[in-house]
């Protein structure tokens, strides 16, 4: 069930990305998904230089802005490596 939420949230944050940067990108639903877990991913590494969510904590207090912050990093590295 964790995975089926994460894949929802990633794509939620994934669509938010591709709204967010200009171009063209034709990604599916899975990709979109992708997209934004590995956003996330991004996110919480960056969350986690600033500052350290507290014990026991489920998620990162900002990790919803820091994913979209991800997932738009990671789609810009993603269209400047592809042209």
């Amino acid at each position: 069930m964790h995975y089926i939420l994460m894949f929802i949230v990633g794509i939620v944050v994934g669509a938010i990305a591709r709204l967010v940067v200009p171009g063209s990108e034709h990604f599916g639903i899975l990709l979109t998904g992708v997209l934004g877990i590995v956003g996330s991913v991004v996110g919480g590494l960056i969350a986690r230089l600033f500052s350290k969510p507290a014990d026991g904590a489920f998620f990162h207090p900002a990790g919803l802005i820091l994913s979209v912050i991800g997932a738009v990093l990671v789609l810009v590295a993603y269209n400047h490596f592809l042209r």
